[in-house]
């Protein structure tokens, strides 16, 4: 079985591909167990974010995951298939590598992808799809973020998705003191925007989310007050800008509410920012006059500012992780060699026990402990070169000499070391 990783990212797919593939958090588990109960794969960990769907798995080939993709997306009318990306072996884990150190994001060197991918890994472990190799490749995973946020300054300079968006709303508004702001959902994305967009001090901050509870613990940190989703309708002409990002696999703001906002607001902009995947904002808002809405892909021009002054620092990461890949290519070829050292001390213990035997039956007859030893030691020799003699004496030439290099390697001309 080989290491795989299959996938898509903001990188193959744009937008429109990216959420109709998406899968919501409370999904992950069941379709991790599908892919091991039907024997898809021998383990496996999806990561799920707003900008990528892929699998990391173990399996004899990528096949049926890949279809599996391909079915899904079929299901949603789409072809997913030119948007596909696969890695194998040493590719698939440099890839992972990739991946928690931030290289491969749209915001390079973004530290919340770790997070995400730690996360990935526990539901995984919970699901029981987390075996030996992936839970290895993913430990060395973090140890290598870990030192290339340490090590490099691929984290120095970054621009967030929340600062690229606050950047866009000074464009618009200049300062936004005088800006009433709405927060729309209670994740991490929104906090950190929640972050940015109040150390403007804007005029009020709302927070509107399904359940007024978890609204209401974020709009204490940030001094504004909670709504529900439901309040929407009824206020969204209040707000001059709009932060979204929501696990809904459908989209709560229509052109509709919109339009009516725009109306009583006679026309003043209202600046628009969604970070959600699927979208929380239907595709025909962005059609309308006086309406400023950017979506993920549309921020990425923003956060690549100063990505080239960072080559240094990626350099130095991508170096990091080749270290790392030898490292884990090494503990792999050696858990490779664990059948073939167990099953040679089981032939060992097997012609031990059967001369130990004979020793024994000797030895009760009253033989001379001497002349036992010295058969027992005679019998052990010539069990264990049976074999190779025989190998030899049928070779031809080639594989003579290919044998004669392995009994060097295997048999140098060093005594072993003692165990007694």
């Amino acid at each position: 079985m080989a290491l795989f990783a299959v996938g898509l990212n903001h990188r193959t797919a744009p937008l429109d591909v990216r959420e109709k593939v998406a899968l919501p958090p409370d999904a992950h588990g069941r379709t991790l167990k599908s892919l091991v109960d039907n024997s898809v794969a021998a383990e496996a960990v999806l990561l799920s974010t707003c900008n990528r769907t892929e699998f990391y798995f173990r399996a004899e080939s990528c096949d049926a995951v890949t279809q599996w993709l391909t079915t899904l997306a079929s299901s949603r009318s789409l072809d997913v298939t030119p948007h596909l990306y696969t890695h194998t072996g040493d590719e698939a884990v440099r890839h992972a590598f990739r991946v928690a150190a931030g290289l491969d994001s749209m915001v390079l060197g973004e530290p919340q992808i770790l997070g995400q991918v730690k996360q990935a890994v526990r539901v995984a472990s919970e699901s029981g799809t987390l075996g030996s190799q992936l839970d290895r490749l993913f430990q060395h995973t973090f140890a290598v973020a870990k030192e290339v946020r340490s090590d490099t300054a691929i984290g120095e300079q970054s621009i967030s998705m929340a600062a690229a968006s606050l950047r866009l709303a000074n464009r618009l508004f200049g300062e936004l003191t005088d800006t009433t702001l709405l927060l729309i959902g209670v994740g991490e994305m929104i906090e950190l925007a929640a972050t940015h967009f109040t150390a403007q001090s804007p005029k009020r901050i709302v927070v509107a989310n399904r359940t007024l509870e978890r609204g209401q613990v974020l709009a204490e940190r940030f001094a504004a007050e909670a709504i529900t989703l439901e309040d929407l309708q009824e206020r969204f002409h209040e707000f001059d800008a709009i932060i979204t990002s929501t696990a809904s696999p459908l989209p709560i703001i229509g052109k509709g509410m919109v339009e009516r906002a725009l109306k009583k607001r006679r026309h003043r902009p209202i600046f628009m920012v969604d970070l959600a995947v699927p979208r929380d904002v239907e595709v025909e808002v962005a059609g309308l006059d006086d309406v400023y809405l950017y979506t993920l892909d549309q921020l990425a021009t923003v956060v690549q500012e100063g990505v080239s002054a960072r080559a240094e620092a990626v350099a130095e990461a991508e170096k990091i992780i080749d270290r790392r890949l030898v490292e884990f290519r090494e503990w792999l070829a050696q858990r490779r060699t664990v059948p073939v050292i167990q099953s040679l001390r089981g032939k060992a213990e097997q012609y031990r026990q059967t001369e130990l035997a004979r020793a024994q039956k000797l030895l009760a007859k009253g033989e001379d402990p001497a002349k036992v030893l010295d058969a027992l030691s005679q019998g052990l020799a010539n069990k264990f070169l049976h074999h190779p003699m025989q190998a030899l004496n049928a070779a031809d030439e080639s594989e003579r000499e290919m044998l004669t290099r392995a009994l060097d390697r295997l048999y140098p001309d060093t005594d072993p070391p003692s165990h007694a």
